[in-house]
C-alpha cells in the first residue's frame, strides 16, 4: 500500500508518537471547579445565560451565540455557578468565563440512546447544533454550519481527516482503535445530513492498526444501507492532515486559492467531531467533554485522557504525577501549537493535546538573520515564499506581504521548521495578516 499524498512541499518530522499510541483511553477524575471559556470556538463569543450563584446540572446551556456565528457552551458538571469573570485562555490570553464549583453529590447524567434512522436531515443538523458541536481539529468551527453549505454548492464526497499528521498526538488514533463503531455510525449521520451517499476516512500509514479496524468495521456496516463509508491509507508527510492537502491526496481535487472545500464538492469532517456528532444525534449528548492527548517528557506519565471541558490544566497535571524539567507548555501540537506561560488554562472544545517538553524536546535560542537559502520555499505546502514575508515583516513593511499569498498560509510551519536560522515563520506571517488588515 503506496499511500496518497499531495504534490508539493511538506517534511517529516520527529512523531514521538510512540509516547502515548499505545495508551488506552483513561477517564480523568471530575474536577472540584471547572472554568468555561466563552470563547471556544470560531465566531463571535458566546453570551452567558446564567447567573452567580445559580445552580446548573450537567449538559445546562450556560451560554449562547444568537445571531452570529458561534456555538452554544453547556456546562461539563452539575454545580453552582462561582464567578463569571476574566480568566486565562490557551489562544487568546485572556477572555471571559463562567466558573462553576462541582456539587460532588450530584450523580453523572446519564444519556438514553435512540434510533438516528428515524430522524430527518433537519433533526439531525438541529441536534448537532443544539450540542454545540464545533470542529475539534483545532479550528473549531461550529459544525451546524460548515454542514449547510450553500445551495450552490455541489457536495459528492465527505472526507473524515484521520491523518493526525502532529507528532506527539494521538487522540484520533485511540478514537478510531477503541470506538470504531461509533465514528463509522457518526460519518452515516453525517452523511444523511449532507444527502450524500459516499465518504471516505484518510488514515497516515503510520496507523496500520487503525486502518485494519476501521477498514473491517467501514465493511462490516457497508451491506446494512445504501450509505458507503471506505479507508484509504495516507503517505506520512506533514502537513497531510490540512484541508488543502488532504482533500488533494484522497480526491486529486485542489482547492483554489481563497476558495473553501465545498467549492470542489468535498466536506470535511475530524474523527473527534464526527464522535461528538454520534452522540448528539443518537443521545442528544451536548459536548462538554473530550479526549486530549498529554504527552512530552517533561510530564511524569504521559495519557490519552477523557477530560471534562473547562478542566484546569493544573488538576491533570497533578493527576499524572507533575512535571520534571518542565521548558514549554504547548496546547495542540508542537507544529501549529500555541505555547502557554500558565498552567491555569482550561481545557477548551478545541483542546487536542497539550505537550510539556524539556530542554531536550524544544529549542529556545534566539533566531537569526535569513540567509536565503530557500528551504522554507521548499518545504511550504502552497507553494509561498515564507522567507519574503518574514523580511518584510522585519522591515516594518507587513501589510506589503500579501503580494507572497500570506492569507493562503495556514501557518503549518513547515517554513520554521526548516528554517537553519530558527526564525519564528509562522509569527511573521501573522503579524502580516494583522498588519495587512489594519491597513485594509
Amino acid at each position: 500500500m503506496a499511500g496518497s499524498t499531495f504534490p508539493k512541499g511538506g517534511i517529516h518530522p520527529e512523531e514521538h508518537k510512540e509516547l502515548t499510541e499505545h495508551l488506552a483511553i483513561e477517564q480523568m477524575p471530575v474536577p472540584d471547579q471547572v472554568v468555561l471559556p466563552l470563547s471556544m470556538h470560531f465566531g463571535a463569543p458566546a453570551k452567558p445565560v446564567v447567573k452567580k450563584k445559580q445552580e446548573v446540572q450537567e449538559g445546562d446551556v450556560i451560554a449562547t451565540v444568537e445571531k452570529a456565528l458561534g456555538a452554544t457552551i453547556h456546562s461539563s458538571v452539575s454545580g453552582t455557578v462561582k464567578a463569571i469573570e476574566t480568566r486565562p485562555h490557551p489562544t487568546m490570553v485572556r477572555c471571559d468565563a463562567v466558573i462553576i464549583d462541582r456539587d460532588p453529590s450530584a450523580a453523572p447524567r446519564q444519556y438514553e440512546s435512540d434510533d438516528w434512522r428515524k430522524l430527518t436531515r433537519e433533526q439531525l443538523l438541529a441536534r448537532v447544533k443544539d450540542a454545540g458541536i464545533v470542529g475539534l481539529g483545532g479550528a473549531g468551527f461550529p459544525t451546524h454550519v460548515k454542514l449547510s453549505p450553500p445551495p450552490s454548492a455541489k457536495i459528492d464526497t465527505l472526507i473524515l481527516n484521520g491523518a493526525e499528521c502532529e507528532p506527539y498526538l494521538t487522540t484520533d488514533h485511540r478514537i478510531m482503535l477503541e470506538l470504531p463503531e461509533k465514528v463509522v455510525e457518526g460519518t452515516k449521520i453525517l452523511l444523511k445530513i449532507l444527502g450524500i451517499k459516499q465518504a471516505v476516512i484518510g488514515i497516515e500509514l503510520n496507523k496500520p492498526d487503525a486502518i485494519n479496524v476501521m477498514s473491517k468495521v467501514a465493511q462490516q456496516s457497508s451491506g446494512s444501507d445504501d450509505l458507503g463509508v471506505r479507508v484509504q491509507g495516507m503517505q506520512v508527510k506533514y502537513p497531510q492532515g490540512s484541508e488543502k492537502q488532504l482533500i488533494f491526496s484522497l480526491t486529486n481535487r485542489a482547492v483554489p486559492g481563497g476558495g473553501l472545500p465545498f467549492d470542489v464538492g468535498v466536506i470535511v469532517q475530524n474523527i473527534s467531531t464526527t464522535l461528538a456528532v454520534f452522540e448528539a444525534a443518537t443521545m442528544q449528548k451536548p459536548l462538554y467533554e473530550k479526549v486530549v492527548t498529554f504527552s512530552g517528557r517533561a510530564i511524569k506519565r504521559q495519557a490519552n485522557l477523557q477530560v471534562k471541558v473547562g478542566t484546569v490544566l493544573s488538576d491533570v497535571v497533578n493527576y499524572l504525577g507533575g512535571t520534571e524539567d518542565l521548558l514549554k507548555i504547548v496546547s495542540g501540537g508542537p507544529m501549529m501549537g500555541f505555547a502557554m506561560s500558565t498552567l491555569d488554562v482550561p481545557i477548551t472544545k478545541t483542546t487536542s493535546g497539550v505537550l510539556f517538553l524539556n530542554s531536550q524536546e524544544t529549542n529556545v535560542d534566539p533566531h537569526g538573520p535569513c540567509i536565503n537559502c530557500g528551504w522554507c520555499i521548499k518545504a511550504c505546502p502552497m507553494g509561498l515564499a515564507p522567507k519574503e514575508i518574514g523580511i518584510y515583516v522585519e522591515a516594518g513593511k507587513g501589510h506589503l506581504t500579501e503580494k507572497f499569498g500570506v492569507f493562503d498560509c495556514f501557518e503549518c510551519g513547515c517554513c520554521a521548521y526548516v528554517c537553519p536560522a530558527k526564525r519564528p515563520m509562522v509569527q511573521f506571517a501573522r503579524l502580516a495578516k494583522i498588519a495587512i488588515k489594519k491597513h485594509g
